[in-house]
């Protein structure tokens, strides 16, 4: 209230007036907390019950839980919804580009027909397209029900790769520079359990087209559960996409598949993985020959090893074998009207 002799306010003692000020001060303080701004705000912030309580500060922390590399579970990819959902990728995707861009002939089928599921496909590894080159060439008593044995830490290093390859290839993870009992029980559960499975025993891409030296998982997994390895070879793969390339190019290829071979009481890994070496070395003499000469050449003990002579690296790149994917003409049947899988 106003007068003629100033506000009613200035009629107040001091003290008085200090102290409605300031109510009034606190009263806007409140509201200001109320404001949309200031609650948005305060919901970012890092308040229980918003977030984790804190940790007491007398109690000591546990490690950190990691679930990447081989700690990651790949269970769901399993199930039947994901299965039947990657199915329809690999039948309606991943075979007709394996059509076009690799055009594989598919040699050796006939042997999966004496075999029974599960089975290890022990294959060389040149390029990232050898896991869905091979997967689309598996018969169906086998394509739809097999794992592939993916490096833990180049696959499973981050969560969108690991949902990505869990998914799309159905690749579980696998320690590939030192022997680890939760992989490889993993794998071998799940052969137990139906499961074929796809390995690289060279461990990594060949960096110059030749083979690296096989490890033993595969023997392993074969004397654990008693199971058949089938030697595969890829022949032409390196041409479409090859270690360190950023480019993919067209290019035909054959995918050949060897006699199953059953491991032998009381066999040790180290014979049985020299045997699926050998095995293979003859399906790439194959690739480059013929059935007849591979054959001949492995019964005299004279077939060329994969890892290539012991030369420069000019000389080795000189050296690779030519590859009969290369020089087959147009009329020759391509898959799938040779060997339908």
């Amino acid at each position: 209230m106003t007068s003629r002799w100033g506000s009613s306010r200035s009629l107040l003692p001091t003290r008085e007036v200090r102290a409605d000020a300031a109510l009034g001060t606190g009263a806007r303080s409140a509201l200001s907390r109320l404001s949309p701004t200031a609650l948005a705000s305060r919901a970012g912030g890092r308040r229980f019950p918003l977030t984790a309580p804190p940790w007491p500060g007398g109690v000591p922390r546990p490690a950190p839980e990691h679930n990447l590399g081989v700690q990651y579970d790949t269970s769901w990819s399993r199930k039947y919804p994901v299965r039947l959902a990657r199915a329809m990728l690999l039948d309606n995707v991943t075979r007709p580009l394996a059509r076009v861009l690799a055009s594989p002939l598919l040699r050796g089928v006939v042997e999966l027909e004496s075999v029974e599921a599960p089975v290890i496909f022990a294959a060389n590894h040149a390029s990232h397209v050898d896991t869905p080159l091979l997967l689309s060439c598996l018969p169906l008593a086998f394509r739809h029900r097999t794992v592939v044995a993916g490096a833990a830490d180049y696959f499973f290093d981050r969560r969108w790769k690991a949902d990505f390859f869990a998914f799309s290839l159905n690749a579980i993870p696998i320690e590939r520079n030192k022997v680890n009992r939760r992989s490889a029980q993993l794998a071998a559960e799940l052969i137990d359990d139906g499961w074929s499975l796809i390995i690289f025993p060279e461990g990594g891409r060949s960096p110059d087209g030749w083979a690296q030296e096989f490890t033993g998982g595969a023997a392993y997994l074969s004397s654990r559960t008693g199971r058949p390895v089938v030697p595969v070879h890829l022949d032409g793969t390196r041409h479409i996409l090859p270690k360190g390339g950023t480019s993919i190019t067209r290019t035909r290829t054959t995918v050949t598949f060897g006699t199953p071979l059953w491991p032998e009481e009381g066999e040790r890994t180290r014979a049985l993985s020299g045997r699926i070496e050998a095995a293979v070395a003859t399906l790439a003499d194959e690739a480059s020959t013929d059935w007849w000469t591979a054959r001949k050449r492995a019964v005299g003990g004279a077939t060329p090893p994969l890892q290539g002579p012991d030369l420069p690296a000019w000389r080795r790149a000189w050296a690779l074998p030519t590859s009969t994917a290369d020089s087959r003409d147009d009329d020759t049947p391509t898959w799938p009207n040779t060997t339908r899988p």
